[in-house]
């Protein structure tokens, strides 16, 4: 299956890191991280500097990649919400659009109804912040990674073994 790339433009970081820090004081959660179905890490917010956040977010991905498999096994689409109940800390996993993984980690300080309000409110406008791309009137594009630099360079070369 083909996936096509993520782009996010700055404006669009800037809504989505004050959505998960709305999450976070809403919920009363410790952290939020936001993942794409690949795995890899797209932001977080709160408190993650003792969490080793890349590799957390390859295996909550996994994790949601393997529930996948077991919801088709039993007869579902798919489950759009998973929950990890540990002794001091707990992670809730949602699906927000089809593209990326919402994970929130919270303690005791807060129960898992609210965290599972929120995360479903932000969510919703999470979704629409990917579906909206950001208003670029006026500004510039980032440069392409390959075609803009090859170009200038072959014709650079082309000048420079021209008879």
């Amino acid at each position: 299956m083909a996936n096509s790339g993520m782009v996010i433009y700055e404006e669009q970081a800037e809504q989505i890191n004050q959505l998960l820090t709305k999450l976070i004081k809403g919920a009363e959660a410790k952290c939020a991280l936001l993942v794409d179905k690949d795995g890899h890490l797209i932001t977080r917010q709160g408190f993650t500097h003792s969490l080793d956040t890349t590799a957390l977010a390859a295996l909550l991905a996994g994790s949601f990649a393997s529930t996948r498999e077991i919801a088709r096994l039993v007869g579902e689409a798919e489950f759009s919400v998973l929950f990890h109940q540990g002794k001091r800390d707990h992670i809730h996993i949602s699906l927000v659009g089809e593209r990326s993984i919402l994970v929130v980690i919270f303690d005791d300080r807060t129960t898992i109804g609210m965290v599972r309000l929120y995360a479903k409110e932000i969510g919703t406008e999470l979704t629409k912040a990917f579906e909206t791309p950001p208003d670029r009137e006026g500004k510039e594009d980032p440069p392409a990674v390959d075609g803009g630099y090859t170009d200038s360079v072959e014709k650079e070369m082309d000048n420079l073994f021209k008879d």
